[in-house]
Parts: C-alpha cells; structure tokens; sequence
C-alpha cells in the first residue's frame, strides 16, 4: 500500500432503487446492460448487500453524509425534504459553523469540490463554500430539470460557486464532464483531493438525453406525474453510470485510480419507476425498499476485488471512514455518530456490530436494525422482522417475540430520548399520494 494519502471521491445517485443496478439483481433494459462501469466497479470491488441510507429521504441524509452524525442533530435536517419555499430562510440549512467532511479534511491538507446536488439550504445564509468545499458547480434545490436546469419554483438553479450559471446541456452529463475537469486539474496538483460527485440522476423529471423538448411544458411541474416509464428510468441511469466511467478513465489516465477510495450509494431508497425487489417499500418509508441502497467501494490499493460484506452501514459512517483514510480528525465538540468501515474495507468477512436508528415524522415512522432484527413502527402499528429471514417485511414476529421486541423498543426510546424532538413547525413534503397513482 502506498504512503500517499488516497484521493476520496463520494458519487450519491438521487432516489436510486436497491435493484436497480446489474450488480444487484436489476434487468436488463432494452438497449442492454443498465449499469455497466457500476457493475464492473462492484465486481472489482467490494459490495455491500445491507448497507444503508440515514434516511429515506434526501436532505436529511445529505445533513448526515456532511457531518458523519445522525441528522436529527441539526434542525434543517428535520424538513422531510427541505423544499424550494425554504430558499430565503435562514434556518433550514446546514450551519456553517458546523465542522464537516470537506471542512475537516480541507483543514488536513486536502482540496475539496462538490460536483452536483447541495440541497442543504441557500446563500447568502447556507451553501458549500460556506461548509468546507473550495469549489461547487450544480443545482442548490432538491429537484431541477435536466435541461433548463429550473427548480419546481421555476427559478433557475444552477450555480457556480455562488453564482447563478447559463450552461446549456443535460445536467448529469454536465456534472461528469465537471468532475473529470476537476480530476485532470488535481493530477498537477501535489496535494490530494475529495471530490463530492452528487448526481440528480436519477430523480424526476423523467427526461434522457434525447429529451429537451419536453423541458418546456415541465417548468413548475417537475414531480412530472403525467410522465416517465421503467425504459426512460433506465436510460436515466445509463447516462450516469456512463459519466461515472469518465471518471474513471480521468483517474486511470492519471495513474490515479490504484489510489483512490470511490465510495457509490444513493440518498435514499427508489421512487416511482425504480426496482426495490425483495424489498418492500421506497422514497419516505422505514421499510426495507426506503432505506436500503447500493454501497460499492472500490479503491485497489486496499480492497481486494471481487469481495462482498452482510456489513451494515449508514451514511455518515463513509463520511467517518473517509475522514479516517485521508488522516483527518473529527472535533472534540462534535463527535461523530458515524463509524469508520476502513477494518471492514481490509477485511470484509470480520463484519463490525453496528445497532442502526431511524425516525421519520411522516406516518410516526421509527426503525431500529441491531444484528438480524429489525423494530419498526409505522402508524401507530408496532413490528419485528427478522431481516435474513424475511427481507419483503412481511412475517411480523411480534407477538412471537415479545420480550425481543420490547427490548429494541426500548432501545430505540433511549437513542431517540439522546437526540432533539422533532420541531412542531417541521414540515412533510409529499410529491404526490393516492389521487395521482395506486399505491400498494
């Protein structure tokens, strides 16, 4: 292993389902393979099969993987998501007195670039460079469309650095031509760098490359209920898996792809068109479907390929574990919820115990996962699953184990009596319901 310290790069996909991918057991699409370069980084890899997001929703978990702790810390985090009404406020956003994964390591020598979704509040209160990063380029809000690159206000919300940006093109091409720039500007450079490639991709507006005449009828609307099908969702996702192998090659043709820890996941479980299967349930829920994800680590100089790992992983913890990699220390003041996974990296059969939490405000949601069991409550209902037993949630071991049940509960009070209540004033946006489409 090398004595440089590795260059870190944390690709987030937007809504991402747990089977969308190759790797983990998604179809074909019509034109093929949906996830190639992906599938190969797994393969060449290491690939967690329990791994998952802080929360089923996208800003919170974006509070946690800036911070490496629980979201529910911060006050912004409690919006489920933070929506575009939330642009003037001075609030709801990340505070930037908060030390953070780019703000740690830029402090340790490292350069720091965010490449894609913030979705963490707005300047002049909030923003990247006000949070660690040294350089950003990409949208501010929480969905933009692909091609004119308007939030659902309609106000245009692409940005560099601080600035409003004009730059024609599909967005999740934009971004990886972006980070391969970013990547050939670091090769010159002595010091090593953390890139934060955060793709909209493949969240709505339901729109491929060959898609921007439909952009227009889109503005304000861009939940797009009347639009998209599992064939442009897979599209969707080739694109971006087709500017992750940009990436890639920008780094091989570098020399510097045998050290660099590349860390793939997405912000939360999938939405409409996306691929869950065993699980059950998506995007806002407790369920399985909404907070396991996709989690490939693929760094040569330390992974050995070809690897798998039952680990269990939130978030925050790669946040720790990149910390840890690039030889930056966590403030005293703020210590971190996240684990550091760099033992499981070097040896993925020693999995780490690691008691998960969760809460949502919407449906009174409460999760807890500790070894193979799992204590959910969902509308009041209280339920115990044995997650390799019974991964679609459905064989409720509640009443079967009663003493097992009382005891995660529990321990769930206890951890969710450590951290702040949720606001009254928090809000719950939901892009649509029953009106708009069957629900299961």
């Amino acid at each position: 292993m090398t004595s440089r310290r590795p260059n870190l790069i944390y690709i987030v996909a937007d809504d991402l389902g747990f089977a969308d991918l190759g790797c983990y057991g998604g179809r074909d699409a019509r034109f093929g393979a949906v996830s190639p370069v992906l599938d190969n980084l797994a393969a060449q890899g290491l690939r967690f099969t329990e791994g998952y997001s802080n929360s089923p929703v996208c800003s919170p978990t974006r509070f946690a993987i800036m911070t490496g702790r629980y979201q529910y810390r911060l006050r912004g985090a409690a919006e489920e998501p933070i929506n575009s009404r939330a642009r003037h406020s001075t609030t709801l956003g990340l505070p930037t007195d908060h030390p953070t994964l780019p703000s740690l390591l830029r402090d340790a020598g490292y350069r720091t670039a965010l490449i894609g979704k913030w979705h963490l509040g707005y300047p002049p209160t909030f923003g990247p460079l006000r949070s660690g990063y040294e350089e950003f380029f990409g949208p501010m809000a929480g969905g933009v469309d692909y091609f004119n690159h308007a939030a659902s206000t309609g106000d245009h919300d692409l940005w560099q650095g601080e600035e409003l940006k004009q730059e024609e093109g599909y967005l999740t091409d934009l971004l990886s031509r972006r980070a391969v720039d970013y990547i050939d500007r670091m090769a010159t450079q002595d010091a090593p760098f953390l890139l934060s490639l955060h793709y909209t991709a493949p969240h709505w507006p339901w729109e491929t490359r060959d898609d921007a005449h439909i952009a227009p009828a889109l503005r304000g609307k861009l939940f797009h209920l009347d639009g998209g099908n599992i064939h442009t969702y897979h599209r969707m996702i080739h694109h971006m898996d087709e500017g992750i192998g940009w990436v890639m090659d920008a780094l091989r043709r570098h020399g510097m792809d045998h050290n660099t820890l590349v860390i793939f996941t997405s912000d939360n479980g999938g939405e409409r068109f996306s691929d869950n299967w065993p699980l059950v349930g998506g995007k806002m829920d407790l369920t399985e479907g909404g907070i396991r994800v996709p989690w490939i680590a693929h760094w040569p100089a330390v992974i050995a390929p070809g690897r798998t790992t039952r680990q269990h992983c939130l978030s925050m913890d790669w946040s720790a574990t990149f910390l840890e990699a690039g030889g930056a220390q966590p403030q005293s003041d703020y210590p971190l919820d996240g684990v550091s996974l760099m033992p499981v990296l070097r040896q993925p059969d020693a999995p780490l115990q690691r008691p998960m939490y969760w809460r949502m405000n919407h449906r009174g949601q409460r999760a807890a996962r500790v070894g193979d069991w799992k204590y959910l409550r969902v509308d009041g209902h209280d339920y115990l699953f044995n997650i390799p037993g019974d991964e679609r949630e459905r064989a409720n071991l509640a009443t079967r184990e009663p003493e097992r049940l009382a005891r995660m509960r529990t321990d769930w009070e206890n951890w969710n009596a450590s951290m702040p209540p949720i606001p009254d004033d928090a809000t719950i946006s939901l892009g649509y319901g029953a009106k708009d489409m069957p629900q299961r």
